[in-house]
């Protein structure tokens, strides 16, 4: 299958998701609210600053509405593959226009723009194969500005398949015991099939590698995981520091587990 054609498997399955999407994600992320805190709270902007934010695969702008109820003056710019999912950002974020930009696009391909305080995700990256994560860590180190932030709220693969069996199980106990419907549950695991999962440990790696610094895990639930990392601030004398030459990448497990 090649790329384009994963993408579109992609944006059909999320544009058929997008009436219930919502509505189920508590249920489907029983770690919602520190999960998606944990994100927020990993950018550090102080109180009243005005960033400028992209957002990459935001689907309904559920990230997005908490950047925004935290940081009132900021703008941001939300890409999203599924029209159906924007169109649920459109309608959440209509008296805010002003701050907020919507755009259809393919963030592996398309025009980024910027540069920006910051580059975030949720819930999306897990989608692509890992050549596709570097590719995109590298798109967001070269949208950011000096000493911008990129941080990453997403699905992981557990070190061993042992332990990333226990961690959807674990998932899965807990999604039945919320009172889901079964066929919510169903479409769900349907579309973990659309999975690529990468190690924890090699993400944070392949952003080393792409020349961001201070890369680290803020917080981790089974396979739910929020990282990322800076990049380099403009040194004494101008000169912003480049990335360092890619070296070969091992390349990882890739298992279906959530969300």
């Amino acid at each position: 299958m090649t790329d384009g054609e994963a993408g579109t498997r992609v944006r059909r399955a999320f544009d058929a998701a997008a009436p219930s999407y919502d509505g189920l994600r508590r249920q489907l992320i029983p770690c919602f609210d520190d999960f998606y805190g944990a994100a927020v709270d990993m950018l550090g902007f102080p109180d009243g600053a005005a960033p400028r934010i992209l957002d990459l695969g935001a689907g309904t702008g559920l990230l997005a509405e908490r950047l925004l109820a935290r940081w009132p003056r900021a703008r941001l710019v939300l890409v999203d593959l599924s029209p159906d999912m924007l169109e649920r950002a459109r309608e959440r974020f209509a008296g805010t226009v002003d701050r907020v930009e919507i755009r259809a696009a393919d963030y592996l391909r398309d025009p980024l723009g910027g540069p920006y305080d910051a580059v975030v995700s949720a819930l999306s990256i897990h989608h692509l194969p890992d050549a596709g994560k570097r590719a995109l860590f590298r798109r967001a180190w070269a949208a950011l500005r000096p000493g911008g932030r990129f941080v990453d709220a997403d699905n992981v693969l557990a070190p061993t398949p042992a332990l990333a069996a226990r961690d959807r199980a674990l998932w899965i106990a807990r999604i039945r015991a919320s009172g889901i419907a079964k066929g919510d549950l169903a479409a769900a695991l349907r579309r973990t099939r659309l999975d690529v999962l990468a190690p924890l440990d090699a993400q944070l790696s392949w952003l080393r590698r792409t020349g961001f610094v201070d890369v680290d895990c803020g917080y981790k639930w089974l396979h739910f995981a929020v990282f990322g990392g800076r990049r380099p601030a403009i040194r004494r004398g101008g000169a912003s520091p480049g990335r360092p030459a890619p070296r070969p990448h091992p390349p990882s497990g890739r298992p279906p587990a959530g969300a």
